[in-house]
């Protein structure tokens, strides 16, 4: 192969690798829309590294067409980098992500959760719980007072599939027997004693329990299910981009070795 149509390949798989760092991109725009962005932290690591990722791969792309070494040693040496990190990221959220699951209640077709179901890590980290609170309430007429629009009686509430943040934050636990007036109306609870969270529900439409231990497991739960989402995405883009990088790699040792072999030869036959 010529170094002309070796540059040209070269510069196509970097701006391959281009592409594939746009839905890495798109995951952190994606999870910056969601509950889960209260926690802050998942969604701008993946932008930044993205973004860097898409600039990187641009410049291998374009070092390849102008022919520009600097360029070139400067891609080779920041892409296993960034990937590396990109790694150790999803990692770090899978790792973190494990632990946590909700439970079945009898006679309820949602689940509840337990806030020491998920990793110490999680736990730590909403331990700020009023900035996250606020965050969470102001998307509170989608997630709680929906609710009171759509299930009128007590039955179709508890055969409900609602959201963990729904099930932890706009409802008394099971346990603490409350009767249902709404979904965001409880009244003579019979065991008080059941849980903390008991005593920490309120019929006002501020406050219902999100200051509940429920209501953080559900967001821990929201936070695991969208980080797990995101995750898929950004592997099966890390996967392409280590493709493209030792394939690029593959290219440039080709090219080298035949070019070493060219001038032995040269040489060889130029002694004769």
């Amino acid at each position: 192969m010529t170094p002309l149509s070796t540059n040209v390949l070269i510069g196509t798989l970097n701006f391959a690798a281009a592409i594939v760092s746009i839905p890495i991109i798109g995951a952190g725009i994606w999870l910056s829309t969601q509950p889960s962005s209260c926690l802050n932290f998942l969604q701008w690591p993946l932008i930044i590294l993205g973004t860097l990722i898409l600039i990187v791969s641009l410049t291998g792309s374009i070092s390849s067409f102008k022919r520009n070494s600097w360029c070139l040693v400067f891609y080779l040496f920041a892409m296993p980098l960034f990937v590396v990190i990109l790694v150790f990221v999803v990692m770090f959220a899978y790792a973190v992500t494990v632990r946590g699951s909700g439970h079945v209640v009898r006679d309820r077709g949602y689940l509840e959760y337990d806030l020491n179901d998920f990793s110490v890590w999680l736990r730590w980290r909403i331990g700020e719980w009023n900035g996250i609170q606020r965050c969470l309430k102001l998307g509170k007429s989608k997630m709680c007072d929906d609710l009171d629009q759509v299930y009128r009686l007590p039955q179709d509430f508890f055969n409900a599939r609602i959201t963990p943040l729904q099930s932890g934050c706009c409802k008394p636990a099971t346990a603490c027997g409350y009767t249902f007036v709404n979904p965001s109306y409880w009244i003579n609870a019979t065991n008080l004693l059941a849980s903390d969270d008991c005593l920490r529900w309120s019929n006002n439409q501020t406050e219902l329990c999100f200051m509940c231990a429920s209501c953080k497991a559900g967001f821990l739960a929201t936070v695991k299910g969208d980080w797990r989402k995101s995750n898929v995405v950004v592997t099966v883009a890390l996967v392409g981009l280590i493709v493209v990088y030792a394939s690029v790699c593959y290219l440039l040792m080709r090219d080298r070795i035949q070019e070493l072999l060219t001038r032995y030869v040269m040489r060889v036959y130029s002694n004769v």
